[in-house]
């Protein structure tokens, strides 16, 4: 059964408007103008989708520990040592500027897929893991390219 649950599908969909928003208002200018009066430069643009993204990244570092915590022996310590890539790459890799830090992100959230596919491939996460991950990566790295390009 590789059906998303109905639950973690719409969770993950709506953990996406955060990503959505910041591209938005920088493909918008005046919905950024807007956003800009109205919350604050920190909640537009690649301020909101920079901080998010390294929150995001830092979330799945504990569900992939957590998927982690299912392996024994040699896959055990390697699974938990692979586990704090993501969180470490968020800490590392977001600064020097919208640009390069989004850029960082976008190979991040590659990277991050990569150790998704991983745990799903040593049994560690669910069955339909792989069709929900792949979905929300590839919006997600769509809402970084306005800030790369």
């Amino acid at each position: 059964m590789n059906a998303i649950p109905r639950s973690a599908l719409l969770l993950g969909l709506a953990g996406l408007l955060p990503f959505l928003w910041g591209a938005a208002t920088v493909l918008l200018p005046d919905l950024g103008l807007w956003g800009q009066m109205t919350l604050g430069g920190r909640f537009i643009g690649p301020f909101v989708q920079l901080f998010y993204g390294a929150v995001i990244l830092s979330f799945m570092s504990g569900v992939l520990w957590g998927f982690a915590t299912r392996a024994a022996g040699q896959t055990a310590t390697a699974s938990y040592v692979l586990s704090v890539i993501p969180a470490l790459w968020a800490f590392f890799m977001t600064g020097g500027g919208p640009t390069t830090a989004a850029m960082n992100m976008i190979v991040g959230f590659i990277g991050l897929l990569l150790l998704d596919w991983h745990f799903w491939k040593l049994g560690l996460a669910p069955a339909w893991w792989m069709h929900l991950r792949g979905l929300l990566t590839a919006i997600v790295i769509l809402t970084f390219l306005p800030l790369v390009f």
